[in-house]
């Protein structure tokens, strides 16, 4: 079948406008690379999530999972200290945070957010005709929440932020949230449980903070695709609403069984999550020792700007040596590297790179 030269399928106005967010580089099969640029959890996942996984790869895949994540809510709740109707489940935080926008966010007043952070927020705006106002970030790249405080049609941060890395005190973000009560605050915590304190218990105390986790970072299950988020009933139920208008099984039974085991095995966790820390740490005095700027992170990543090098040609060089990080080439950031940890071995070998790329000028 052919097609006529010249003749073009009329498309949405919103894709003519509309830029896609642009996922860090996945190597191809085969690739022998140390990959710390997408933010991935360099440790498997509990075995018991394996188990749990495979126990579910039966029969029952012929059946719809629970419209609602039935089973994963009930866990949830109980792992978090809250009620069944507080908690909402989706295909990973991104499906979960566009539910959000939608669900949330008023199209007469702009919907803030940090001039410098997770890139996906502009897409969604765009794509769900949302205006948008962007509030820079301060001079020392943390959220400076009285900034805030203007009328707006909701409010989406990071925390902590990415790509810095910094994280914003629990109190500021109460605070913030009790002087707005009417604005929705949706407080992204993706690369929660590295250090930084939770909005969490923000959620008992004020109906308009919403926040969103996913299981993808801490952990260990990037590719099962997991997300949820944990706020007052009525946020909940436009998060189903919303959900059930474009796919009422969002999560399938494989995630659900995954997620449920994942939940239940905070020891496992707790110990990879002192190690990511711990290497973090370790990470961050051996770059620091070699002249760079290190912000303080409360992420599994680290913001970091070189020194000697360029940002752009260590990411170059890294590159050439098979390991990739991340470089954004953007305003106000374009001199940093933001580098995910790896194990305690992988690390060591960054920094033995970097170490002799700096001393050879490149």
């Amino acid at each position: 079948m052919g097609y006529r030269d010249g003749v073009k399928t009329q498309l949405s106005d919103v894709m003519e406008h509309l830029t896609p967010y642009t996922p860090g580089e996945q190597p191809k099969d085969g690739a022998k690379v140390v990959k710390l640029n997408t933010n991935e959890n360099p440790y498997p996942p509990s075995p018991r999530v394996l188990e749990a996984i495979k126990a579910a790869a039966n029969a029952s895949l012929r059946l719809y999972p629970h419209p609602d994540a039935g089973p994963l809510r009930a866990a949830a709740a109980q792992h978090f200290g809250v009620t069944e109707e507080q908690v909402f489940w989706g295909n990973g935080s991104d499906e979960v945070l566009a539910f959000a926008f939608l669900a949330l966010f008023q199209k007469s007043q702009p919907l803030l957010f940090p001039d410098i952070t997770y890139s996906f927020y502009p897409v969604y705006a765009k794509l769900f005709g949302i205006p948008v106002q962007q509030v820079p970030l301060a001079a020392d790249f943390s959220i400076d929440l009285s900034q805030y405080a203007q009328d707006a049609g909701g409010v989406v941060f990071a925390n902590p932020n990415a790509p810095t890395s910094l994280s914003a005190p629990a109190e500021a973000i109460e605070a913030f949230a009790s002087q707005r009560p009417a604005t929705p605050v949706v407080v992204d915590e993706a690369y929660m449980g590295f250090g930084a304190a939770s909005a969490l218990p923000l959620v008992e105390k004020y109906p308009n903070v919403l926040v969103v986790r996913t299981l993808s970072k801490s952990h260990s299950l990037a590719g099962l695709r997991v997300g949820m988020a944990l706020g007052h009933p009525r946020l909940i139920d436009a998060l189903q609403r919303v959900k059930h208008s474009f796919n009422s099984y969002a999560v399938d039974r494989l995630a659900i069984a995954g997620a449920m085991a994942a939940l239940a095995d905070s020891e496992y966790y707790d110990h990879i999550s002192q190690q990511i820390v711990a290497t973090r740490d370790k990470t961050t005095q051996a770059l620091r020792a070699l002249g760079f700027i290190v912000l303080d992170s409360s992420a599994n990543f680290v913001f970091a700007k070189p020194a000697g090098i360029s940002a752009k040609e260590l990411f170059e060089a890294l590159r050439a040596r098979g390991i990739l990080v991340r470089y954004f080439d953007k305003p106000r950031i374009d001199e940093y590297l933001r580098i995910t940890m790896g194990t305690a071995e992988e690390m060591q070998g960054f920094v033995d790179a970097v170490g002799a790329i700096v001393s050879s000028g490149g």
